[in-house]
């Protein structure tokens, strides 16, 4: 039922006063009250003005516009003017004017409610229980309901004018009720839900109506139907094979919802026919064997492989299930005849976190092939309805979708709306009335179709292309369907939804109905039917005899990027070697003055910045860098190289803590903006530096997606503080740390995490390095083979690199050797806060010059070994700590201060020979941070293991707390006065 709350409490009074018609003639009083009815049109009128058109009109018709003079014509029942055409008379009693105008206006409601809430009472649940009451308001659409509108039945077979709002005339201007009603009942209340009305683009609403209103859009050819029932096949008996083969393996299977399949495919074939080269897609665990099977085509004996637990891994790392892995595809597409590139992005089964991921891949795709506008590289991501409504990064994926350095121009969403989240019904699970409602923040159309219909579910998909293609906007296509099984094939639903399960144990097949309704059509035989499910049996059968021939799982088959040219055949890296990380002295010079510089003379920059500039400058000619033109240096010269830096994350643009300054913006024109990075030299690769928006999760996830696509980038993301990255914890985890062990998926993505305790609070001072050095995989009790490649063999064997550098150089250093290493993992850097500008926090261009390279640990070169009696082992600010308190204390012959650099993969080699190097002294691990927190509980063992437990290894630092940091400046201070004699004074 079509519930109108809200349109039927406007019309109620006007159809009361309908309770007594006019009875004046035509003019004067008709006239005035047409001119009240037809207000909403004349956008500000005088007030006669209605008048006057009436009576011109009565005159002469050619007094007036030809649009009033055709609605005059259908409204009134005059002979026709003298010399002009006859005039469509209305059936009925001869009503006045006023009535009849009204009737008019009435009718222009009733077509209004159907666009605005057909959907409410479309036909869109297969299992016909809808469990969401959208809204209590009594029915106010259909035959029996005119009067709420102040028509009358025998209003029905009387013809009004069509409005320039709607298509369902076909061309006709003026229709009985009766055959509108109809018409807007088969264009919004069959099995497809339109929502669009609150799109506030009026081309964008006539092109939509256009594509459900014009009387017989939703057609199709022989050739269509038969396609469309041998993919309905095919993802119908998949499913069927797998549950006869394997019925006590989870899958999670797509019973319920294969309609699915040809959804995708269908929305494929249009983009493709539209140019599109690439679609990257991305979906939980639901139906992603039958999608890797019937729309990427990965080949069945590689799936069913899967199923045999007596699989060897061959490849490194965990593996992961099934479920959960990606692909990467290209073949011919034979609707279009054009060769389409598809990945699948592997997910993990925290439901949505790969929504942004394959965003940031589409995004660099686009970059890569310079699609600005999105024509030859697209995003579809297949949504579970529960998550879709749940889960918050959806909505940050969504706020993504039209900024600049963010927008893939146009991603489709496909629901798979189960009506219903593992256990939990949608009364239970969202507070609104769909699913999808999340998506019209950002005016994307939503269109709800019923799986149970192939057929309809094609039209939407064709159409949700086509609007992709056409605006390159976001659209959601919610496939309401139900799911035959419980959660996974193990599961009981009948525990927690009995009366649902019921109804779907009665529930006939989907591919059975569309079977029988093609066979009753004509346009298959059931001979034809029966040989087209045979046929895809026996391909299934031949590939589960070939997947028995199979002895080792290779994970490398299921890449969902595969980078040619940058691996072997054997998919390792062509050397474990890393040259030098420096460059020339000319080079350091040029860049130096790069970033010095402004743009123009007509330029204006802040006054504050040319200060900065000049300091740039002067550093230049001193031949030394501070961390933020450290950082412009190492940036600038890949850049030089070819490589393409991308840098994102909050306010990194001119940077949290006002250093950066690579967006140079004119203090007199708006929005001039100067970005100098992009003119080192006139070949470079360009630099992308782009303040995002205030999201942790989804943008990281973005940039990871982004790093996948090349490994000949550096991609960078910097959190605003440290410990804002715990709001993107679930990329981290998920992806980040353990990607290339459960997916052999190598990134090189670069998290710059600003920390240091300086009394700042507990939410600005940690970027939590505990949590980063627990999920390193390096072994503490294992001492490594020392040989000449070993710190990059570290590397390579490491799943992430974790540094904290307490130099501009060697930042500059690791920075580069990110892009220059044989391979790729993800670089974990601790930046400072307070050595930005801190004066002893300056490098010289000697310890960037070539044959330099990133140290992973500094010794302490003005210790004399003979007489330390304590080595105190530190990493990042606290080294300039320790160093100004050992000065004030006179200890700088006893007391060595060596800093490691890299914490993981753990410098064993270094930490030895600094351990060998001071043999009698006492060896002391000092950190600013809590003794629970920061890297203790890392460094300890690998450093009792580097001496052969032998040497026992004090800790200087503060005690353990539950909060990171203190917010009170002097308890900071007395903190820091106690880890400081805990490190020279302490008792050990």
């Amino acid at each position: 039922m079509l519930r109108l709350r809200t349109t039927v409490a406007r019309l109620r009074p006007l159809a009361a006063s309908r309770a007594t018609p006019s009875r004046s003639r035509p003019g004067g009083a008709a006239a005035r009250t047409l001119k009240t009815s037809a207000e909403p049109f004349l956008n500000g009128a005088s007030s006669n003005y209605v008048d006057e058109m009436y009576y011109a009109w009565l005159e002469n018709p050619g007094n007036v516009h030809k649009s009033w003079d055709a609605f005059f014509r259908n409204a009134h029942q005059r002979p026709p003017p003298p010399g002009g055409p006859p005039v469509g008379r209305v059936v009925g009693s001869g009503p006045s004017v006023e009535k009849l105008v009204e009737d008019h206006l009435a009718v222009q409601s009733l077509i209004r409610a159907y666009q605005v809430r057909g959907h409410h009472v479309a036909k869109l649940d297969p299992l016909e229980i809808s469990c969401v009451d959208l809204d209590d308001a009594p029915c106010a659409v259909g035959f029996q309901n005119v009067g709420l509108y102040g028509l009358a039945e025998e209003d029905l077979d009387k013809a009004f004018r069509l409005p320039t709002t709607t298509f369902i005339g076909g061309g006709e201007g003026s229709l009985p009720l009766r055959e509108i009603i109809r018409r807007l009942e088969t264009a919004y209340c069959q099995h497809v839900g339109v929502e669009f009305m609150f799109i506030n683009d009026v081309e964008q609403c006539r092109w939509i109506r256009s594509k459900f209103e014009t009387p017989g859009v939703m057609r199709f050819s022989l050739e269509e139907k038969r396609t469309l029932l041998a993919r309905m096949v095919r993802a119908t008996r998949f499913e069927e094979f797998l549950q006869r083969k394997w019925s006590s393996e989870k899958r999670f299977g797509l019973e319920g919802c294969e309609a699915l399949i040809p959804a995708l495919k269908t929305l494929i074939d249009v983009s493709s026919q539209s140019g599109v080269e690439s679609v990257v897609m991305g979906m939980s665990h639901r139906g992603r064997l039958n999608v890797l099977a019937n729309v990427i085509r990965k080949e069945l004996d590689q799936i069913f492989c899967q199923f045999d637990s007596k699989l060897e891994a061959a490849d490194e790392g965990s593996g992961d299930v099934k479920y959960h892995l990606g692909m990467y595809h290209k073949r011919m597409n034979r609707v279009s005849d054009r060769e389409v590139t598809m990945s699948l992005v592997a997910n993990p089964s925290h439901l949505e976190a790969v929504d942004p991921v394959v965003q940031g891949k589409t995004k660099a795709e686009q970059f890569y092939c310079g699609d600005a506008e999105g024509k030859r590289v697209m995003s579809i991501l297949i949504h579970g309805d529960a998550a879709f409504a749940g889960q918050g990064l959806v909505y940050e994926t969504f706020h993504l979708s039209d900024l600049p350095s963010y927008t893939t121009h146009g991603t489709v969403h496909v629901v798979v709306n189960n009506q219903i989240g593992f256990t939990t019904d949608p009364r239970m699970a969202r507070s609104s009335a769909y699913p999808t409602d999340v998506a019209r923040v950002v005016n994307a159309p939503i269109f709800h179709v019923n799986a149970d219909h192939p057929e309809a579910v094609m039209y939407v998909c064709k159409v949700a292309a086509e609007w992709r293609s056409t605006f390159h906007k976001d659209v959601v296509v919610d496939l309401v369907s139900y799911r035959r099984n419980g959660h996974n094939e193990m599961d009981e639903p009948m525990f927690t939804q009995p009366l649902m399960y019921k109804r779907i144990h009665r529930q006939k097949g989907v591919l059975q109905k569309f079977a029988e309704k093609l066979i009753g059509e004509g346009v298959v035989t059931l001979q034809e039917y029966e040989e087209e499910v045979a046929r895809y049996d026996r391909i299934c059968e031949e590939a589960y005899a070939r997947s028995k021939d199979e002895k080792i799982l290779h994970i490398k088959h299921w890449l969902d990027s595969p980078w040619p040219g940058f691996f072997t055949l054997e998919g390792q890296s062509k050397s474990m070697t890393c040259p030098p990380t420096g460059i020339s002295e000319e080079e350091l010079v040029h860049i130096g003055s790069i970033a010095a510089s402004v743009p123009a003379e007509d330029f204006t920059i802040h006054g504050g910045l040319s200060r900065v500039l000049r300091g740039r400058a002067n550093m230049v000619d001193q031949r030394v860098c501070d961390w933020a033109l450290g950082e412009y240096m190492a940036f600038g010269s890949l850049l030089t190289e070819g490589t393409h830096v991308r840098l994102s994350g909050q306010d990194v643009e001119r940077g949290t803590f006002s250093h950066r300054h690579h967006v140079l913006h004119d203090q007199n024109v708006d929005k001039r903006v100067c970005i100098p990075m992009n003119h080192v030299s006139p070949d470079q690769a360009p630099y992308t530096v782009c303040n995002s928006s205030l999201s942790e999760y989804g943008v990281l996830g973005f940039e990871l997606g982004f790093a996948m696509a090349s490994p000949n980038a550096l991609v960078l993301w910097e959190a605003q503080f440290g410990d804002f990255h715990n709001t993107a914890q679930c990329v981290i985890d998920q992806f980040i740390s353990c990607g290339q062990a459960k997916w052999v998926r190598q990134n090189g993505i670069v998290l710059l995490l600003p920390h240091g305790l300086e009394g700042m609070g507990p939410e600005h001072s940690s970027a939590r390095p505990e949590r980063f050095l627990q999920m390193c995989n390096d072994d503490p009790d294992v001492f490594p083979t020392l040989s000449a490649d070993l710190a990059v063999q570290q590397l390579h064997d490491c799943n992430w690199i974790v540094v904290n550098c307490s130099s501009p150089a060697n930042y500059f250093h690791v920075l580069r050797r990110q892009i220059l290493l044989p391979f790729r993992k993800p670089l974990i850097v601790f930046t400072p806060k307070s050595l930005l500008r801190l004066p002893e926090a300056k490098s010289s261009f000697d310890d960037m010059l070539p044959d330099t390279h990133f140290k992973r640990l500094i010794p302490d070169g003005a210790a004399d070994p003979a007489k330390v009696k304590r080595v105190v082992f530190c990493s990042g600010k606290i080294y300039y700590e320790l160093i100004r308190e050992r000065g004030n204390r006179g200890l700088q012959e006893e007391v060595a201060v060596v800093r490691v650099e890299q914490l993981s993969p753990f410098p064993f080699d270094l930490v030895k020979a600094e351990t060998d190097r001071y043999a009698a002294a006492d060896l002391v691990w000092c950190q600013e941070e809590h003794k629970n927190q920061g890297y203790y509980d890392y460094v300890k063992p690998r450093l009792r293991t580097t001496v052969g437990h032998a040497r026992p290894v004090w800790y200087a630092g503060r005690d353990p707390a539950a909060a990171p940091s203190t917010g009170n400046k002097a308890t900071h201070l007395a903190e820091l006065q106690r880890l400081m004699d805990a490190a020279f004074s302490g008792k050990v």
